[in-house]
């Protein structure tokens, strides 16, 4: 049996019944919501494993709603999958900017999605035990096979750009001072120029698109969820 919790948010009863229902049969603890707003509150208080929700809701959308979740400290592991009936690109693409992990749309069958939310699940526990790999929001960090994506999109950086960023994300809560990223990043190596680390912080914003990459004029940088 599956402990693990998954938050349905939707506003429609009969998705809600049908969901919980063919989950629940896979062993998982379901709880739902009915909008945004409740769908926060709960996440709050039962910090699921998974949280599926869709885009268009009263009161606030799935897009706010995700924004917000991932602004929640003990909410960062939590996996969030999009289930809508918009297939647009610019939707789907404002979703993983929103920071979800994946965007499934409503036509999947039943059987499809639990076994889609299942190796999602999985691949997200055996991360988690055996590899050194960091998720934020729709950007990962796999340091044991040195890559990155960003909303399912690769992206190859070179060794010292790598290293900086899975330091910066390795504690998003911290200030890194430029003297200890020196030492970590570049240890007993010559340094050609005081401005290298910044020049790599400009690099790592243009190339991912990461501005919460934020700059402490004279102490350091802090990436920022």
């Amino acid at each position: 049996m599956n402990q693990k919790k998954i938050l349905l948010i939707d506003d429609e009863e009969d998705i809600l019944e049908l969901l919980s229902y063919n989950l629940e049969k896979e062993g998982y603890i379901v709880t739902t919501a009915n909008n945004g707003n409740e769908g926060i509150q709960k996440a709050k208080e039962i910090i699921p494993d998974l949280i599926l929700l869709d885009v268009m809701m009263p009161e606030k959308d799935g897009i706010e709603t995700c924004t917000e979740l991932r602004t929640i400290k003990e909410l960062q592991k939590t996996l969030i999958v999009f289930l809508s009936a918009r297939s647009e690109e610019f939707s789907q693409l404002a979703g993983f900017q929103a920071g979800a992990n994946d965007y499934i749309v409503k036509l999947i069958k039943p059987k499809i999605l639990t076994s889609k939310i299942n190796a999602l699940l999985q691949l997200s526990s055996t991360v988690g035990q055996h590899s050194k790999m960091i998720t934020i929001g729709d950007l990962i960090i796999d340091k044991d096979n040195v890559k990155v994506s960003k909303a399912g999109q690769p992206y190859f950086l070179p060794k010292k750009e790598f290293d900086l960023l899975y330091l910066l994300a390795s504690n998003t809560e911290k200030v890194f001072k430029r003297e200890e990223i020196l030492e970590k990043v570049w240890g007993n190596e010559v340094v050609v120029g005081e401005r290298t680390i910044d020049v790599h912080i400009r690099r790592l914003r243009e190339k991912l698109g990461i501005h919460t990459i934020q700059t402490l004029k004279g102490i350091g940088y802090k990436l920022v969820v």
